[in-house]
């Protein structure tokens, strides 16, 4: 869980200062209002105009930050308004650089400024196209949107019209970008707003060196910006070719910092001061070089605890961030409603039936059943499909090996007409369907991130959900030290973080069983 501010340089904002004691665990006060947060009447009213009359708890502590100027990370728990969150101050801003811009050129001021867009990075192409959605939601008064939003992936090239909001997976962005090195200098110096939503993921796995390196990039131009202003030289003179010895002084900065950092920025800023900087020292520049580009990190799960987390990644690589954590991050969320039921091999499949239907009873607000049923493989998904259909209960499946127009149709469908989708933690990430009434772990989650992302797919937006999970024996202590955790308010990975001691036990408890079997053979021998 997110420590207190006392344990971090940076500052901390907590949901809980946007509502009364005991009050609504969603949404603000009502005395708390999108312009109250500092947002324009402008995207105010295309806020109203979407049905979101008020912002969240999350949003609200969020969005003064964003639009501060300040890179903010935001780590709050599944379903609490994320996505708007960072998308609300930064069309905001957009929106009013664009007008400062268009009246600097109608004026005898001079021309106006070069084009500022954002960057939305995304781990996969549903949830670009979801963010894609979402900002287009937010349109003037004759119902077009306030900005132009693009998606950037798969097969889709390079956009025609400049928009202002890119979003994009890190692969498709590099493979647009790479080959074209004038392409890439421009986009990167237009930048000025990058968003890592689901940064948890971003920053760990197959991910990770490709954010980083685009991360790399961004910063290099950061410092060629300052390098500029500092000799005063015109924008034109600089460029951000970034070659791979770049790439490695800047991964030296970022992720290996020596002790003598300090020291060496402070003699940096006496020679800077002096005018004794030399063309080739501006790269020994860390933490001193005027910064031109904001970064906010988003996500619902993220650990700090161990070097090589996406939290403490952040904490290394941004110290001086804003971190606004949500009241219920990693912890039991008071809308949702769990079961749970220990299953044998020879009742899970009459359990699940059961469970399935059951959910039947727990329809959303919409009057519609959407049930999201988990299992932890592909062939786990099309047994339990299997299982329901045979039982008489149609249902869709979702899980890697269909195709990306399979799983766009069936989430649609599955909107559209409710039903039960029997899927793997493919569709447990980022994915908001409105309305799920209730989620079912056919098999119980593996980690603690699954095990919040499938629980977070239901009790969104201020709603209530049901949870029912399904576990066998050997999950029983884990599943003990999960519901232990609930009950005390406890952050889950607590929970999962002792599976390997659980395990460890049990290891531990056959090797000793396994001596005195030993000695006992022996003695009857030796007799």
């Amino acid at each position: 869980m997110i420590p207190s501010s006392s344990s971090r340089r940076f500052g901390t904002v907590t949901t809980a200062a946007y509502r009364k004691e005991g009050g609504d665990t969603f949404f603000t006060e009502e005395s708390v209002s999108w312009t109250s947060l500092g947002v324009s009447d402008k995207v105010s009213q295309a806020l109203y105009n979407a049905s979101l009359g008020q912002p969240s708890l999350v949003q609200a502590a969020s969005i003064p930050s964003i639009l501060s100027g300040k890179d903010v990370v935001v780590a709050a728990e599944t379903g609490s308004g994320k996505t708007h969150s960072f998308l609300v101050p930064l069309i905001d801003k957009l929106c009013n650089e664009q007008n400062d811009s268009a009246n600097i050129a109608s004026s005898d001021l001079g021309v106006s400024q070069p084009r500022k867009i954002s960057l939305v990075l995304c781990p996969n192409v549903t949830l670009s196209e979801q963010v894609v959605r979402m900002a287009d939601g937010l349109c003037d008064e004759n119902g077009k949107p306030l900005l132009s939003v693009v998606s950037l992936c798969g097969r889709q090239g390079w956009p025609v019209n400049e928009p202002d909001i890119i979003v994009s997976t890190p692969a498709a962005l590099l493979n647009n970008i790479d080959p074209k090195n004038f392409r890439r200098t421009d986009f990167i110096r237009s930048v000025k707003y990058v968003v890592f939503d689901e940064a948890d993921m971003l920053l760990s796995g197959g991910y990770q060196n490709k954010v980083i390196r685009l991360i790399h990039m961004l910063r290099f131009d950061e410092k060629l910006l300052s390098r500029s202003n500092e000799q005063n030289l015109p924008e034109s003179e600089t460029s951000s070719h970034f070659s791979s010895e770049d790439e490695e002084n800047l991964q030296d900065e970022d992720l290996s910092e020596e002790e003598g950092d300090a020291v060496e920025n402070d003699d940096l800023d006496e020679e800077l001061e002096a005018g004794h900087v030399k063309s080739t020292d501006w790269r020994r520049v860390r933490k001193v070089y005027k910064r031109s580009k904001q970064y906010i990190f988003v996500a619902a799960t993220l650990p700090v605890n161990g070097k090589r987390t996406a939290g403490a990644v952040l904490k290394k690589m941004f110290p001086e961030a804003n971190w606004v954590s949500g009241n219920y991050l990693h912890c039991h969320n008071p809308r949702l409603k769990q079961r749970w039921i220990e299953v044998t091999f020879d009742t899970q499949v009459d359990e699940l039936i059961k469970a399935v239907k059951h959910g039947f009873e727990s329809r959303s607000v919409s009057g519609q059943c959407r049930t999201m049923v988990f299992a932890n493989t592909v062939e786990a998904v099309e047994s339990v499909a299997k299982i329901l259909m045979r039982g008489g209960i149609e249902c869709y499946h979702y899980h890697k090996d269909c195709s990306l127009e399979d799983r766009a149709k069936t989430l649609a469908d599955f909107q559209e007409k409710g039903g039960i989708l029997v899927c793997t933690d493919a569709a447990a990430r980022g994915i908001d369907i409105p309305n799920v009434s209730h989620v079912i772990q056919a098999d119980f989650a593996t980690s603690a991130v699954d095990f919040i992302h499938r629980v977070g797919r239901t009790a969104r937006a201020g709603q209530y959900g049901l949870v029912t999970s399904m576990y066998t024996e050997s999950n029983r202590d884990l599943v003990a030290a999960v519901r232990q955790a609930g009950e005390l308010s406890q952050p889950v990975e607590t929970a999962f973080s002792r599976k390997r001691s659980f395990r460890n036990k049990l290891k531990k408890r056959a090797a000793l069983q396994r001596i005195t079997d030993s000695r006992a053979d022996e003695e009857r021998v030796l007799a």
